[in-house]
């Protein structure tokens, strides 16, 4: 390793721990540069056009007074045959149908460019020169795709419910138990479900930003986190594989359809939540070990 490089990796002698408020200062500066890219707000952009474009179909599909067809499991499927008489229930339906695929790979692609990004555009050393340290750089990072997690969830729900309310009526709603409960109650529900979506990404976020710790091109990140996510939900749908099931990230995602059962069922929550959790345990212990000892030459 060059004498610059050598410079670029380990702190100057003397120099100081960088206060908390430098470290919110790191965290404010990595929120703005991810929320100002044109391909984050691109990717924004196509979550909040979803719920619209699943809403406009239902409405058109019911012009006529007939239900909507079709029958199928819970999630999707069964709050879509609910959204004609409710508009509350296509902020549901479309929180179901971006969670397997959309969301996480919009996740994903952040997750994955967070690291090799900086390192294929050349900012990485310099964001080592500066008194972050790595671990800190790493956290912040993180600390940055649960935020993009969680805007990205809330665009989807204001979206649908936005829509829901243009195209259809609003008021007490049926949960999937058969029982009534308020308009309040089901806004209550709806933020519920969205934080309940948020979270069960932190698997797939801690996953990317590991991919994004082994290689300097962060086009090979996000495509390579993206792969990994198509690839665990082909193997969630192979009847043989369903011993091993449980035990993937995305295996859960569609229990936040408990939280409209009265009273609801948390057994299948309790362990989507666990197994997120589990999951950014091992991937970010195994982010944090490549990063702290990867040499750093771009």
């Amino acid at each position: 390793m060059s004498q610059s490089e050598q410079v670029a990796v380990v702190p100057a002698p003397g120099s100081r721990r960088p206060s908390p408020l430098w470290t919110f200062g790191l965290l404010r500066s990595e929120l703005l540069t991810t929320f100002r890219r044109w391909r984050t707000l691109a990717l924004l952009a196509v979550l909040a056009g979803v719920p619209i474009l699943v809403g406009i179909a239902v409405r058109i599909e019911t012009s006529d007074g007939s239900g909507v067809g079709g029958h199928g499991g819970e999630g999707g499927p069964a709050f879509i045959t609910q959204i004609t008489n409710n508009g509350l229930f296509l902020v549901f339906t479309a929180l179901a149908a971006t969670l397997p695929f959309f969301l996480p790979m919009a996740v994903g692609v952040v997750a994955g460019d967070a690291i090799a990004g900086e390192a294929n555009s050349g900012t990485l050393r310099y964001l080592l020169v500066a008194p972050a340290g790595r671990t800190r750089l790493l956290l912040t990072k993180y600390v940055t795709t649960m935020a993009f997690c969680l805007v990205a969830t809330l665009v989807v729900a204001v979206s649908a419910l936005a829509m829901g309310a243009l195209l259809f009526p609003l008021g007490d709603l049926t949960t999937i138990s058969g029982t009534r409960i308020g308009f309040a109650d089901g806004l209550v529900r709806a933020l519920l479900i969205a934080l309940v979506v948020a979270v069960s990404l932190m698997g797939v976020a801690a996953l990317g930003l590991f991919v994004s710790t082994l290689t300097n091109s962060g086009i090979a990140a996000m495509a390579t986190t993206v792969g990994l996510l198509i690839t665990v939900q082909i193997l969630d749908q192979i009847p043989q594989l369903h011993a091993l099931q449980p035990y993937l990230f995305s295996h859960y995602w569609l229990s936040f359809a408990d939280l409209m059962r009265d009273p609801v069922y948390w057994d299948d929550l309790m362990r989507n939540l666990g197994l997120q959790a589990l999951y950014a345990v091992v991937f970010g212990s195994a982010a944090w070990a490549r990063f702290t000892t990867k040499d750093i030459t771009t």
